[in-house]
């Protein structure tokens, strides 16, 4: 239960602000160009730091590694409406990225050691609770901007309480000891095992970056949703990816994973199909819903086989995984926002069409 709460503040501060990103935007006076530049500044602190968070998790215990960087990242969220210029608001999202891509290493890292004490497929729960905690991150801050908090109050107020969890929780995570010798590089590039699942990872998290990231600006300035309906298809997109992840363990083991990545795939495709071509919110709901659908099962799946990778300790397999994957979740949201600076959003969504489109072939050739 520790392990999942990590998960689930993980996915609730992140929703908190980026539901939030119009007004982000606004306070800055930033178009949807520059403010895809201040996500890849997140983008790039994040893919420096998880290469070494396998090293770090070896030295220290992905314990230790992973309350360091819960807290850092928590307590840096109210730094974003606090920035007074916009190339401070960059290094803040600079380093919300380093400790956000620690973390992400490190808790799975943990959530890995408790799927090995279990002996059965157990990591989709874990990431349902990421999902969980994106649902109430959207409804809070849909709670926040129909109240007229202002973002300080708002980020405050759930970074801190966030913070206050993790401190009450900390005792009962797993504990690991740091292994005082080790042989190889501190730094490691991902093998070509890891990147054949890397890939899949990497195409399935560009998808789940952009709804994360954009799905309020879609529903809200291309649909014309009101401010308090904008933050829904967000809340949709979790909601499904939640059910689909409580499902999903089951599924593994009923299918496979070569057949539930399959699957995921192409209801991932028709679902992004349904979101591009909707007119109104409520089509666009819906499609953020089968898009959440399909992207359920397929992260917790290459997680799984990286953190049981033979030859490999649990951080150092994830390590690798991660920095293929979220490259798509972490530089697929900019480039989303340049190119909608170019074209439309709408339009824009494209590039994560046709990506799924790739995951989809990938997977059919892909054997565990």
């Amino acid at each position: 239960m520790a392990v999942k709460t990590i998960f689930f503040l993980n996915g609730f501060v992140h929703a908190n602000y980026y539901s939030r990103l119009p007004r982000i935007q606004d306070q800055f006076s930033i178009h949807d160009g520059t403010i895809g530049l201040v996500l890849l500044s997140s983008s790039i602190g994040a893919l420096l730091a998880m290469p070494f968070t396998g090293w770090l998790i070896i030295r220290n215990g992905s314990r230790r590694v992973t309350l360091t960087g819960a807290l850092l990242y928590c307590l840096l969220v109210p730094l974003i409406p606090m920035a007074p210029s916009l190339p401070l608001l960059v290094i803040v999202f600079f380093l919300l990225g380093v400790f956000s891509g620690m973390l992400d290493v490190a808790m799975n890292a943990q959530a890995v050691m408790v799927e090995q004490q279990q002996q059965k497929p157990i990591m989709t729960s874990f990431h349902a609770l990421f999902s969980v905690g994106m649902m109430a991150g959207a409804l809070t801050g849909s709670a926040f901007s129909s109240s007229g908090a202002s973002l300080l109050t708002h980020l405050a107020s759930i970074s801190l309480a966030s913070a206050a969890i993790i401190v009450i929780i900390r005792l009962h995570l797993v504990y690991d000891r740091p292994v005082q010798k080790q042989e190889g590089p501190a730094f490691r590039l991902p093998n070509a095992a890891m990147i054949s699942i890397g890939i899949i990872a990497f195409c399935c998290m560009l998808g789940e970056g952009a709804m994360a990231d954009w799905s309020t600006n879609f529903m809200e300035r291309t649909l014309l949703a009101s401010e308090s309906i904008a933050p829904l298809g967000l809340s949709a997109f979790a909601m499904a990816m939640t059910v689909g992840r409580m499902l999903g363990d089951s599924a593994r083991v009923r299918l496979g994973d070569y057949r539930l990545m399959v699957f995921s795939s192409l209801v991932s495709l028709v679902g992004m199909g349904v979101l591009m071509g909707a007119p109104n919110p409520s089509l666009a709901i819906l499609g953020f819903v089968v898009v959440g659908l399909g992207l359920a099962s397929v992260v917790p799946i290459a997680y799984s086989i990286a953190g049981n990778a033979p030859n490999l300790p649990a951080g150092v397999g994830l390590a690798m995984v991660t920095t293929v994957g979220y490259a798509g979740f972490l530089f697929g949201p900019p480039i989303i926002g340049m190119l909608a600076n170019a074209f439309s959003l709408r339009w824009a969504f494209g590039l994560v069409l046709v990506l799924f489109g790739l995951m989809t072939i990938l997977s059919t050739r892909y054997r565990k």
